[in-house]
């Protein structure tokens, strides 16, 4: 099973918080705890990442089989929170699987294909030399040359475990490179969830543009749409407070 890690009261219904490509479970520590007063919030390391388990496929119908099998195992059913890749990975869950969620928070997603890639950071991390890495600095610094933005470098950097000799990813890179087209991508699913979904986007992204909207209503009949603003596509990490807010008011209706 997924590397789970549970917060807050033991009694109560569960928020499941999924996290997206090249992140962690421990990501969102911060947001899990204050999300916990008064619920138990429950975040894993999805396969090739983390803590997890590495498989040679990481498609959607792998990845939602994964978290039906953490909420089989934690009660039956969740709230779900997820973003990017672990926004389409609920999404699939809750189109497959409806019976175990009640309510859905998408993080800057839609169900469908994007054209963009992310192969150059992958790239850039295979690439790195971190045989002798001992500092979080260096590291920066060596994978400045190929990664520009000091924030997607603080981002991927947190997946550097660099109390292991030698320093060594916490990823699957090789496998993660081979499956980007299914990652980037969305399979054709037969399903519908109408449950409560609230599709939650950076004002500053264009992840999920009008043109989606008539998809996610389609999928997601009881969808409903809000954005905050000043956020990109890592609204959690550019605005966390009214991300962690909204989602709060919402999960809690």
């Amino acid at each position: 099973m997924l590397a789970t890690y549970r917060y807050g009261p033991e009694e109560g219904l569960p928020l499941l918080i999924v996290h997206g490509l090249f992140g962690s479970a421990r990501n969102w520590g911060v947001i899990a705890k204050r999300l916990s007063v008064d619920r138990p919030v429950i975040t894993v390391d999805m396969r090739n990442h983390g803590e997890s388990f590495r498989a040679e496929a990481n498609g959607y119908e792998e990845m939602a089989a994964d978290l039906a099998q953490v909420i089989e195992e934690n009660g039956g059913k969740v709230d779900a929170l997820g973003h990017s890749m672990g926004g389409k990975s609920v999404m699939m869950l809750a189109l497959t699987r409806p019976d175990l969620l009640r309510r859905l928070v998408v993080a800057d997603i839609a169900p469908v294909a994007y054209s963009h890639t992310q192969l150059h950071l992958i790239e850039a991390m295979q690439e790195l030399d971190i045989e002798g890495l001992r500092k979080r600095s260096d590291a920066d610094r060596a994978l400045q040359r190929d990664v520009a933005d000091a924030q997607i470098r603080a981002f991927l950097l947190q997946s550097l475990d660099l109390k292991k000799t030698p320093a060594k990813w916490r990823l699957n890179l090789d496998v993660l490179a081979e499956e980007m087209d299914k990652i980037l991508g969305w399979p054709e699913v037969d399903g519908r969830f109408d449950g409560p979904a609230l599709f939650l986007s950076g004002a500053e992204s264009d992840y999920v543009k009008a043109e989606y909207r008539a998809e996610i209503k389609r999928l997601f009949p009881s969808a409903r749409f809000a954005k905050i603003p000043g956020a990109g596509h890592w609204l959690h990490a550019d605005r966390p407070r009214e991300f962690e807010a909204t989602v709060a008011v919402y999960v809690s209706i």
